[in-house]
């Protein structure tokens, strides 16, 4: 089975082989529910320049209260760096989940991959 790490280490090559520089992206490594709650809108963050100009990369953990109309009601980092938790703590208040008839609790995981090929 091939993986998206391996076809973007693939696409990665190529570029390089062509001499083209990949600038600085974002993956998002979480599916598309947070515990029970559908996605319905996500917001992906910035990458924050000062990552970019560090060429940080890294996983985020956010844990996430999510309210019954399914509005993100708090958010606290659970671990990552600092610059990226920032930047994905910034989007994650702005996205928006299934209804429910409770408010539920989750861990949203997002991995920045910041790559320069010379």
């Amino acid at each position: 089975m091939v993986t998206s790490q391996r076809i973007r280490k693939g696409l990665l090559a190529l570029l390089a082989a062509a001499g083209v520089a990949a600038q600085p992206s974002l993956v998002f490594a979480q599916s598309e529910r947070v515990g029970a709650r559908q996605v319905q809108r996500r917001i992906a963050p910035e990458y924050p320049e000062l990552a970019k100009r560090m060429n940080l990369t890294g996983k985020v953990k956010i844990e996430v209260v999510i309210a019954r109309s399914g509005q993100v009601t708090r958010t606290r980092a659970v671990g990552g760096h600092p610059v990226l938790l920032q930047a994905a703590e910034s989007a994650v208040k702005d996205w928006k989940f299934s209804r429910s008839a409770q408010e539920s609790v989750g861990i949203v995981e997002m991995e920045f991959v910041g790559t320069v090929v010379h």
